[in-house]
């Protein structure tokens, strides 16, 4: 539980950076997006993707190794999450579908614009024949990070490769940058999801609090050894030609990855605090940061149409900084009112179903 609760706030986390990304996205006016606390902004906004995708990356590879555990069959667990990963690729193309219908006036073939859901399915379909490539944590850590650093290197590569302007047009929307028909690409993107499932295979073979402590403590110190290994190389001539720092730089990937781990190792640290003081009581509710993070599939797939929508549309680009901030404050409100009556609901459908269910056996 104490695993799952800090896995969960991490997530938490990543939704309220995701909404306040897209907040001032949509929403502030044109002459506030010259200032430096809109640069910053947006700035810390770009930290909700690759978030997200590593630890879809970290939980993918626990979930893997848990119903490993339970059935003993390493294929059923490869099954499973290459399945998870088709859901939610699937998933990416009902969503865009949803836009176009409550948003009309878009052009069809933005259904089929690459965003961050076209890439989490697939990365997450290949990680699980990743982690079913190999039988220890030693070996899928290894396995993870190589991936993980064969994508980096090979993004500014591929951005200038005149081999990839040769595939078909579709598959390029997957590899580089296509303008409006791009908003992610694989490259880098979906080495976030095999650099969480690097940390996420060291998590799932630590056995204790302890161990797990240990552990965290070397995530935190190869966190912050990225971090400063991708400032140092960021400062030196770029090797690769067309490489941009903010965009395909494999130094801005370390410098991410790194800050992320630094976070994760931050989360458990504040968790098992509390946790201490409370060994052997029951878990307690998940708070709302938790929350948060444990619906936060559905509140991307809700909140984004808010946001651009035509339900905000008084706010688009209108708004400046200061106001902004109550606004998205207001808005992180909504979305957490929402998870609660959808869970409220979900709740009483289980329970007419279980009541049904009794009635029938009685």
């Amino acid at each position: 539980m104490n695993r799952l609760r800090y896995i969960d706030r991490a997530r938490g986390l990543a939704v309220l950076v995701m909404i306040e990304a897209h907040t001032i996205d949509a929403w502030t006016r044109p002459a506030e997006r010259a200032s430096t606390a809109f640069r910053n902004l947006t700035i810390l906004g770009g930290f909700a993707a690759p978030l997200f995708l590593w630890l879809a990356g970290l939980a993918a590879v626990l979930a893997a190794s848990r119903a490993a555990a339970r059935s003993g069959r390493r294929r059923a667990a490869v099954d499973a999450g290459c399945r998870r990963g088709l859901e939610i690729f699937v998933l990416a193309f009902l969503f865009r579908l949803q836009a176009f219908v409550l948003s009309p006036g878009g052009a069809a073939i933005t259904l089929f614009r690459v965003d961050i859901l076209n890439v989490m399915g697939p990365a997450l379909a290949l990680t699980a024949l990743v982690w079913g490539a190999a039988a220890s944590s030693a070996a899928r850590t290894a396995l993870f990070s190589a991936v993980a650093c064969a994508i980096a290197l090979a993004t500014p590569i591929a951005r200038e490769s005149s081999l990839v302007g040769r595939l078909p047009i579709w598959v390029q929307w997957y590899l580089r940058p296509a303008g409006e028909y791009t908003t992610f690409t694989m490259l880098p993107w979906a080495g976030f999801v095999f650099a969480g499932g690097a940390v996420g295979a060291l998590l799932a073979a630590a056995r204790g609090q302890a161990e797990q402590r240990r552990l965290h403590a070397w995530i935190a110190a190869a966190g912050a050894f990225l971090v400063a290994l991708g400032f140092a190389t960021a400062a030196r001539p770029a090797l690769f030609a067309g490489a941009t720092f903010w965009t395909s730089s494999p130094t801005f990937f370390a410098i991410r990855a790194g800050i992320l781990m630094l976070l994760l190792a931050g989360l458990f640290v504040l968790d098992a605090r509390p946790r201490a003081a409370a060994a052997g009581d029951a878990a307690p509710a998940p708070g709302w940061l938790a929350r948060f993070g444990q619906r936060s599939l559905f509140v991307y797939w809700i909140h984004v149409e808010l946001v651009y929508g035509y339900a905000t549309w008084p706010l688009h680009h209108r708004l400046p900084v200061p106001v902004l901030a109550a606004a998205y404050a207001a808005f992180c409100l909504l979305m957490y009112r929402a998870i609660v009556l959808r869970d409220t609901l979900t709740a009483a459908w289980r329970a007419r179903g279980r009541a049904r269910e009794a009635l029938q056996t009685a």
